[in-house]
């Protein structure tokens, strides 16, 4: 009977070692490029400070507005807001009581939010309906109706004023709240329908289907499916929709009142009296400024959820 052949070892082949991580016999793969490197150096302590020298920078105008706000008339004469740094003792907040005491800002801000207000839930729910429509329900013409409202996107605001302004004055509500927020909602339902339709459109087929074997009508499928996936796009619309309508001076100057403007028209009004009314000018300019930001703080996570789902798809 033979032995079994003994099994033979190469020297320096068993004791061989692989290094942690690696292949035996692997190739080292390519050093990384000039973009790679730098992309790496982003996150270096430098860069993260020229980032915020940077957004201090960006914020100074805000930062110099409200030192202004608190300063009183003959401080704001006589020499520039970084001064108060070496006089903080000058600060009152007597510039806001007087803000509070004047009956034409405070009913400006009142009528600002009554035409903020409805016209951002108008856009929204109605773009919320009509994006809807257009990516999931079969109707005549469906493409071409949706080539229709991309089409509006391009349509310029100055181009409307006086038609609609006449169209207004024939139905009785020029110069009214309600000719206001009809505008801002007609002028703002392109930009949203075009928006909510193509996220609307990236909802699985799947899901909507298992929803309505499940006996869920169109109605309660959009209201129980789809709004709830759709939560970012309508906040990240809501936002876009409050700034813009808040923000705006050409149509409210046009369109609204005159006897109860909205906040901008107000202080348009105010810088024609500038040397007179600083003091009501200064804090007006920043509450009018702080609010627009508190709603988007207030709503950043569902934006930048909605921003970054938007790029994704």
């Amino acid at each position: 009977m033979s032995r079994p052949a003994s099994r033979t070892t190469t020297p320096g082949i068993a004791s061989r070692t692989t290094r942690p991580g690696t292949t035996s016999g692997a190739t080292p793969g390519p050093k990384p490029g000039i973009a790679s490197r730098i992309a790496a150096r982003t996150a270096s302590g430098a860069v993260r400070v020229v980032l915020v020298l940077v957004g201090l920078f960006w914020l100074m105008p805000t930062v110099g507005l409200l030192i202004s706000s608190l300063r009183s008339p003959s401080a704001i004469a006589t020499d520039g807001w970084w001064r108060v740094f070496a006089a903080p003792a000058e600060l009152t907040t007597e510039n806001y009581r007087a803000l509070l005491s004047d009956g034409a800002i405070t009913d400006s801000l009142v009528s600002t939010i009554l035409i903020t207000v409805p016209a951002t839930l108008l856009v929204v729910v109605i773009g919320a309906f009509a994006g809807y429509a257009f990516a999931w329900l079969d109707f005549p013409g469906r493409d071409w109706w949706f080539l229709l409202v991309v089409g509006l996107l391009v349509v310029p605001v100055q181009v409307a004023l006086v038609p609609v302004s006449q169209l207004f004055g024939a139905v009785g509500i020029f110069e009214t709240t309600l000719g206001v927020v009809l505008f801002h909602t007609a002028f703002g339902l392109p930009f949203a329908i075009f928006l909510l339709r193509n996220f609307f459109a990236e909802i699985p087929r799947e899901l909507l289907e298992a929803a309505r074997l499940d006996g869920a009508g169109e109605i309660r499928l959009f209201a129980r499916v789809v709004l709830p996936l759709g939560g970012p796009a309508l906040a990240s619309l809501g936002i876009f929709q409050f700034l813009w309508v808040w923000n705006d001076m050409l149509v409210a100057l046009i369109f609204a009142d005159a006897q109860s403007p909205p906040i901008t028209v107000a202080l348009q009004q105010q810088v024609r009296q500038f040397g007179n009314n600083v003091d009501v000018l200064a804090p007006g300019a920043f509450v009018s400024m702080v609010i627009p930001l508190l709603v988007f703080f207030a709503f950043q996570r569902q934006f930048v959820s909605g921003v970054m789902a938007g790029a994704v798809k």
